[in-house]
Formats: C-alpha cells, sequence, structure tokens
C-alpha cells in the first residue's frame, strides 16, 4: 500500500482567463411560464448590470421547463454578490427558480481522477496551462503510479492511491477523504475503476466520466479489437455526468470519426484517443463555464 497523502495548504487558485473580472453568470430554471426573462432582466438593470450573454431554452412553451443562463458585467462584484444573491432570492420566490449566481473570475477547483491512460489527464492540464480552460486542478489521483511525474511536471499534486477487489472500499474511504470539500468537480479521465453509489453520493460534486462510443456494443477488454473484427466505420466518445447507473448518466458531450477497413485496431484506438480528449475538453470547459443543467437523464448545454 502507498502512504496516504494528505493535502495541505490549497494549490494556488489558477489565474483568472482574461476578460472575466467583474463578471457574473446567473442560472435560472423553473416551469415555464411568462415573465421570467423581464423579471431577471429587470433585477440586473436595477443593479446597474449590464447583460453580455443571454442564452434560454424551454421543453415545451405550455407546462416545459425553462432554463436561461445570463452572464453579466457589474463593476465591484465580488464586493456586491452577497448582497446581489440575498435580493434576487425574493425573484426567485416569486417566480420558483432554481438558481444559482457564479462569478467567471473564480475557476472552479477540479478533481482528475486517472489509471494508466494519459491522453485525456494530460491535455485537461496542457490546456489549462495554454490558459484555454478555466479551471484550478487541485489534484489528481490515481490507482497506479505510472504518470506521477508527467503530472507533477504541471505543478499539480498526485496522489497515488492504490486499488484492489478486496480493498475497493477503503481506497474509495481515502478517495473521499482528498476530494471530499477540496474540489467542485470530479473528473474522470480514463479512471478504469467502477466508482460506488456510497463515493457518488459522498463526494458532494458533480462527476465527469468519458468513455469510448462502442458500449454496450463492444464491452469488456480490447474494445477496439473487437471492433476492427466487426468491420466498425464510426468510433467515437461520449463524456457524461456519473450516476449509479454506470455509463447511463445524462450526456454532455459526443463526437464521432470515420474510420474504415484498412486501418489497423491499433490505429483506430489512436483516432478514439483523439476523440476522447476533444469530447472531454468540451464537456468539462462547459461545466466549469456554467454552461450545463441537468434536466432528469438529460441536459440542456446553453
Amino acid at each position: 500500500m502507498s502512504q496516504m497523502v494528505t493535502l495541505g495548504a490549497p494549490r494556488a487558485a489558477a489565474s483568472p482567463m482574461p476578460g472575466t473580472r467583474d463578471v457574473g453568470r446567473l442560472l435560472v430554471q423553473c416551469d415555464d411560464r411568462p415573465g421570467v426573462v423581464a423579471a431577471v432582466s429587470t433585477f440586473l438593470a436595477e443593479h446597474g448590470a449590464n447583460i453580455i450573454e443571454l442564452g434560454q431554452y424551454s421543453t415545451d412553451p405550455e407546462g416545459g421547463r425553462f432554463f436561461q443562463r445570463t452572464v453579466f458585467h457589474l463593476d465591484g462584484l465580488s464586493a456586491q454578490q452577497e448582497r446581489l444573491e440575498a435580493e434576487f432570492a425574493d425573484v426567485a420566490a416569486r417566480f420558483g427558480l432554481d438558481w444559482s449566481l457564479t462569478r467567471a473570475d473564480e475557476p472552479k477547483r477540479v478533481g482528475i481522477m486517472v489509471s494508466r491512460y494519459d491522453h485525456c489527464l494530460l491535455d485537461l492540464l496542457w490546456r489549462v496551462g495554454r490558459g484555454e480552460l478555466a479551471m484550478n486542478p487541485v489534484l489528481v489521483v490515481s490507482n497506479h503510479a505510472d504518470l506521477a511525474d508527467e503530472v507533477r511536471a504541471f505543478g499539480v499534486p498526485f496522489i497515488h492511491i492504490p486499488v484492489t477487489k478486496d480493498t475497493k472500499a477503503e481506497a474509495e474511504a481515502r478517495q473521499l477523504e482528498v476530494l471530499r470539500g477540496n474540489v467542485d468537480l470530479v473528473v474522470m479521465a480514463r479512471y478504469m475503476q467502477i466508482l460506488s453509489n456510497t463515493f457518488l453520493e459522498s463526494v458532494g460534486c458533480p462527476v465527469i466520466n468519458i468513455h469510448h462510443s462502442f458500449l454496450p456494443a463492444f464491452m469488456g477488454a480490447n474494445p477496439y479489437v473487437q471492433a476492427k473484427s466487426r468491420g466498425v466505420k464510426l468510433i467515437g466518445a461520449t463524456a457524461h455526468y456519473a450516476t449509479a447507473d454506470l455509463d447511463e448518466g445524462p450526456i454532455i458531450e459526443q463526437d464521432v470519426t470515420r474510420v474504415s477497413h484498412a486501418q489497423t485496431s491499433a490505429e483506430l484506438q489512436r483516432r478514439g484517443a483523439d476523440v476522447e480528449r476533444s469530447v472531454l475538453a468540451r464537456a468539462v470547459t462547459w461545466h466549469c463555464e456554467d454552461r450545463v443543467f441537468r434536466h432528469g437523464n438529460a441536459t440542456v448545454v446553453l
């Protein structure tokens, strides 16, 4: 067993993305009814905010569910946020809103879980380093030690917690110790273990998973070998929120790429890794930009 690593002081927050200072995001959802857009816009205008982006969607104009993401600029937002939230509560009560208000200059704290495949993990860390992904990678947790040096080169703590069939419950308890309360999002960047219901209920934040889109056609070992033997012409990837139903949680993003009989199973795997990288990056980006609303077992991305 590896020695347990305890987090000390939190990793320094990532620098805010350019153009995010004094920018807020007000997210609302409710049963669709007249006046919601006007009420939100009026509230922001009365408090001196300038709306710079607005997205909305209704599942049905008669009895549907309404979703709205409003991005606004307000001088001194950090000092005014608490007051805005307290006063917007009256609007929310009047319209029955589920809502949240976040600041764009506060990157979400993200914990990444990985096994031995490095392509999704390193792509996320590279994008953060390039200033292309607004998140703060607080730590990486792995059931293998293989990627420790590569992760630490990015200045991110790497915590090795081995997992075996007999120690799974103990390992998950240790994972929860370092994740719970320290992160706003967990990303399974090809973490090749099934997370238990207890973990998902206890971690205290959403969990995003990525997997190839052969499921459930080619499950188990060597899916690309299976795909090659069946003459697959499309391979893809799916990013979704992890739930107790394994790979059946709300889908955030998907993509595919065409392949042919001429490509080997190794080439199929490489093409699949490319798709997984881009799909996961978009899903994490959208979540960190507060674009994703969960609606039952589906999502609305604005």
